[in-house]
């Protein structure tokens, strides 16, 4: 049987309390995978926004779901559900419910035991406030197609019309919070939000398989607030299958690593190097690993700020004995657009003025034997800007190994990443 994953992002669950235990080793595997603009380099008007390390400092104090809470615990209880309806739109259409169908078991659960449900989740990106086209409306609309009742879409996700809103629902109800996005304090897990955000309910559950990797208010934030705090179903069954992935995955394991930052995923790395026999690096957040090692990357997208501690996780791999595969070769473009010029070229000869957005064949080739005798293989995000013809084959050309490895040898692989259940 093929024993391919297709594994949805993934989140932490409460009594998440920063610096009070280690890191949950099952969650660090799958993190975000940017689209296709988190490949662009980054244009000094805009600016990088950088995250460090201590934004993953996330930790278990226990590994509580729902079903340890009794009836008692949830009947007539405000809880609000961290779930993930990131979904894929075309304009108002929902093209992929995959995340809002996954919620529905937790909400059903909840609403079964007597509990008020509010949702809240992001989606998108939103860069200055409320926008239309990032509104939660139609994933409001299509749960409530699912679970056969209304779901109320509340106009804001706080405030007192939010705190109206929830206080007059009735047990049963689900209700769902605008985008948490519009909102900066969000991403900041500013304080003041967070209690604003808190203050309906009365406990929080966290079944978002997509956000955890990140502090942010709606995900961590609120559980200094909301006790108890707990997973949902969607939440504790992929960490419970992604512990013993690693925990007690057959060796050799390997972990492919890609997406867009450093940043975002340098406390991943760390500890994949414990846990893996091999790591491959791709994506974006290979040019800072190329500029660590003294090449050129011309345009490509580059973290300056974490040249050093790509230098570090090559040092650690080298202490450790570990092998970290770089591609050799890279499609450049000499503009991040659908019908850029491309041409391949050495991964030590990318010449000024244009951007890698994508592994070359060679380095596909090499990815194939780096990982023929692997018995476990874990990949999280891409190897280049899969969204655009001109730079998928790297990507594509990975998962078609990963494919192999699982049908002809019964390799167990698990594929990561925001859009890997599209």
């Amino acid at each position: 049987p093929l024993h391919l994953r297709l594994r949805p992002k993934f989140s932490l669950v409460n009594s998440i309390k920063p610096n009070t235990m280690k890191l949950f080793n099952a969650a660090l595997i799958l993190a975000v995978i940017g689209n296709a603009s988190a490949f662009a380099p980054a244009a000094p008007s805009l600016g990088l926004r950088t995250v460090g390390p201590s934004t993953f400092d996330f930790a278990l104090d226990a590994k509580k779901s729902i079903e340890d809470l009794s009836e008692a615990d949830l009947k007539g209880k405000k809880v609000l559900v961290r779930c993930d309806v990131n979904v894929p739109l075309d304009g108002k259409k929902i093209t992929d419910d995959t995340r809002i169908r996954s919620s529905i078991p937790t909400i059903e659960y909840l609403k079964g035991k007597g509990a008020i449900v509010t949702v809240c989740s992001h989606l998108g990106r939103p860069k200055d406030g409320p926008e239309d086209k990032f509104s939660l409306g139609p994933c409001a609309e299509r749960m409530g197609e699912l679970l056969g009742q209304e779901v109320k879409l509340a106009p804001d996700c706080i405030g007192e019309e939010v705190s109206t809103i929830v206080n007059a629902a009735k047990e049963g109800d689900v209700i769902m919070l605008e985008n948490t996005r519009f909102y900066k304090e969000e991403e900041k897990n500013e304080a003041g939000f967070v209690e604003k955000l808190a203050a309906p309910f009365d406990l929080f559950v966290n079944d978002a398989f997509g956000t955890a990797h990140r502090a942010h208010a709606s995900t961590e934030g609120v559980t200094k607030f909301l006790q108890p705090s707990v997973s949902g179903f969607l939440l504790a069954k992929e960490l419970e299958y992604l512990d013993g992935a690693i925990e007690n995955g057959k060796k050799p394991m390997a972990a492919i690593v890609g997406g867009s930052k450093v940043s975002s995923k340098i406390t991943v790395l760390n500890a994949l190097l414990d846990k893996c026999d091999k790591i491959i690096i791709g994506g974006g957040m290979v040019f800072t690993f190329l500029k660590a090692k003294g090449l050129n990357v011309g345009t490509s997208l580059v973290e300056d700020d974490y040249v050093e501690t790509a230098k570090e996780v090559l040092a650690k791999a080298e202490k450790l004995g570990k092998e970290i595969l770089l591609p050799s070769d890279i499609v450049i473009a000499d503009k991040f657009a659908a019908d850029a010029e491309t041409k391949v070229v050495s991964s030590d000869a990318i010449p000024d003025g244009w951007m890698g957005l994508d592994n070359g064949p060679a380095s596909t080739a090499e990815q194939k034997e780096f990982l023929s005798d692997c018995q476990t293989v874990i990949m999280n995000g891409p190897m280049g800007v899969f969204e655009m013809k001109a730079f998928e084959k790297g990507t594509f050309g990975l998962v078609d190994i990963l494919a192999d490895l699982s049908k002809e040898k019964g390799a167990i692989t698990i594929i990561g990443g925001g859009n890997r259940v599209s």
